[in-house]
């Protein structure tokens, strides 16, 4: 998959469990608990939306790569 692709479907899915977050002025660098205020439930169903989505399954041990958006996008990306 490559990067556009990626960011659209992590984009896409913070849309989805977290639609209070305006994904248009969103800081790449921004962390999905902390900054983006995502309880553990959130961070879990934004996990399985996107695995939904793309078929990216992201273990328990890989989550704290996937702790940023950024990390995120390039985990979908390097794995999709």
């Amino acid at each position: 998959m490559n990067e556009q692709d990626a960011r659209a479907a992590v984009y896409a899915a913070i849309g989805q469990v977290a639609p209070d977050v305006d994904t248009d002025d969103l800081d790449e660098n921004a962390r999905l608990r902390q900054d983006l205020e995502l309880d553990s439930l959130d961070f879990l169903r934004l996990i399985e939306t996107i695995a939904q989505a793309t078929g990216v399954d992201t273990p328990a041990r890989d989550y704290p790569r996937v702790a940023t958006v950024k990390g995120l996008v390039g985990y979908v990306q390097a794995h999709g």
